[in-house]
């Protein structure tokens, strides 16, 4: 979360143009800077555009707000992959998601240059090309559940193979523990078996193995691989004394355990292993390439879409001819309360009949309370605590 008080969420306001925009903006930086730095300000620069009819807006302003909805829910799918990809580096998960600029510079620079690089392609709020901006958006999230499904499904094979190669004696696989010369092998008549030891007992297993069954080889035992707990020992006997000898040990505690030596099959696993290994670090490098690029884009898309939810509502809110002041506030955590009260006290006359359109259940164009608090300005939260992952 950076040092101290700062916070990575982010205020979109507007508020009306007094004799001019620029005394609108002097004003409020003024109100909130005068308390001790409530907030880190920056002016939004949204283009005009041509407004239409006023059911025209009322439209927009629905379309926009399922919008808003939809592209913040890719941004925090893809941050939230990204954070899943990167495992055990999540500290890495910042960098690679502020892919142009410092510690927080990606969602700063975007929140406030955004209109310098990424001007409206539209002039009219008639065209604003929504098929175009959803489906962009669309795009990132189907190629984002086509990637992350194969390289789940990677990822969880080679977990299962891991699995395999760890866990205890008694299942873990013994491909890279066994060789060829602990056992006999091609023999009509002996067998090696391979016994799990709990070390406790292991004196007494030197002392009884070759007594437990008829027909043991003296002295055939060796300690193969040890775990925390036991000992994996080999023993040779002839092969009519085996069932014998599973169940004298049993009573002694000692495992005997299923296993054929098969240099083929131990060959395939480990390659196997090597082999998806291999793929998933091949695929690693290519897929964050992908997940930074379309945070990125996705990010861009979210911020055109609350630029454009701050225009339609402002219109709305303030009327004709457009005339308002949007800005961008970075509110410090500990003293979001005050700065509230300081933009109510600033705002408040805006609005003579906000206490009573809370009080009433009547529809005003634009104005969605079941979304959020109502404010007597312009408001949208832009949340980046969302993409932020310890």
């Amino acid at each position: 979360r950076g040092k101290g008080t700062k916070m990575t969420e982010f205020w979109l306001i507007s508020a009306p143009g007094e004799k001019t925009c620029q005394q609108t903006w002097e004003k409020l930086h003024a109100a909130t800077t005068k308390h001790n730095n409530l907030s880190t300000n920056s002016k939004f620069n949204i283009p005009d555009l041509k407004v239409g009819t006023l059911d025209v807006l009322v439209g927009l302003s629905d379309e926009l707000a399922k919008l808003d909805a939809f592209v913040e829910s890719v941004v925090k799918k893809v941050a939230q992959y990204m954070a899943d990809v990167l495992e055990d580096s999540k500290d890495k998960v910042q960098e690679n998601l502020l892919a142009n600029g410092g510690k927080d510079g990606f969602k700063k620079d975007v929140l406030l240059k955004w209109q310098a690089k990424h001007e409206f392609s539209f002039s009219s709020l008639d065209t604003v090309p929504f098929p175009f901006i959803f489906k962009g958006v669309n795009q990132i999230d189907n190629d984002l559940k086509a990637r992350a499904s194969a390289y789940n499904n990677l990822k969880g094979n080679l977990q299962n193979l891991e699995r395999k190669n760890a866990g205890s004696l008694l299942t873990r696989s013994l491909a890279d523990i066994v060789k060829k010369e602990d056992f006999v092998l091609d023999s009509e008549y002996l067998v090696t078996l391979l016994v799990i030891v709990p070390k406790v007992n292991y004196n007494d297993w030197v002392k009884q193995y070759e007594t437990l069954a008829e027909m043991v080889v003296p002295r055939s035992s060796n300690v193969l691989f040890e775990d925390q707990d036991s000992y994996l020992c080999n023993v040779t006997l002839f092969r009519k004394a085996v069932d014998d000898f599973k169940h004298k040990a049993r009573e002694y505690k000692f495992l005997v355990r299923d296993f054929q030596y098969n240099e083929e099959e131990m060959k395939a696993d480990k390659e196997e292993m090597n082999r998806l290994s291999t793929d998933k670090k091949k695929q690693f490098g290519p897929l964050v390439r992908w997940l930074k690029v379309n945070f990125s884009e996705a990010f861009i898309a979210w911020i055109h879409v609350k630029a454009l939810r701050v225009f339609v509502e402002s219109v709305l809110r303030y009327g004709l001819p457009v005339n308002f002041q949007a800005m961008l506030l970075q509110p410090n955590k500990k003293t979001m309360k005050k700065l509230r009260e300081v933009l109510y006290d600033l705002y408040k006359h805006l609005d003579s009949s906000a206490a009573a359109i809370i009080d009433a259940t009547m529809d005003i164009p634009g104005l969605n309370l079941s979304q959020q608090e109502y404010y007597p300005y312009v408001y949208y939260k832009i949340d980046c605590n969302l993409l932020e992952f310890k």
